[in-house]
């Protein structure tokens, strides 16, 4: 079984700094991209950013330039800084991973439980 456990989520204030974290665990065989998705109260859940197993990112348009995920491969871990906060930055942040769990069997997403983050103005 493989799980995703995120930390770092909290209250900081408007032009504050967060940053994340989650561990993927359990029976890896290979992890493939990882990301962070958020959903905002009242909202559908949407891509932050994404690094893949080399190390190339995308973010979305809303955080770039503010945000910065980062990887270990070796710890199945990434990491999310996120620096300028604003108000519209309140989420609950899920990890997001692409898992192969043995050399046969397909790659599947996986999830994590979430992280509240809370930005006051």
């Amino acid at each position: 079984q493989v799980q995703l456990v995120e930390s770092g989520g909290g209250l900081v204030q408007a032009g504050g700094s967060l940053r994340l974290s989650c561990a993927a665990s359990g029976s890896i065989f290979r992890v493939n991209d990882m990301g962070w998705y958020r959903q905002a109260p009242g909202k559908q859940r949407e891509l932050v950013t994404v690094i893949s197993s080399g190390g190339t990112t995308n973010y979305a348009a809303s955080v770039k330039g503010r945000f910065t995920i980062s990887r270990d491969n070796a710890k199945n871990t990434i990491y999310l800084q996120m620096n300028s906060l604003t108000p519209e930055d309140t989420a609950v942040y899920y990890c997001n991973a692409d898992i192969k769990t043995t050399i046969i069997r397909p790659h599947m997403e996986y999830w994590g439980k979430g992280t509240l983050v809370t930005v006051s103005s």
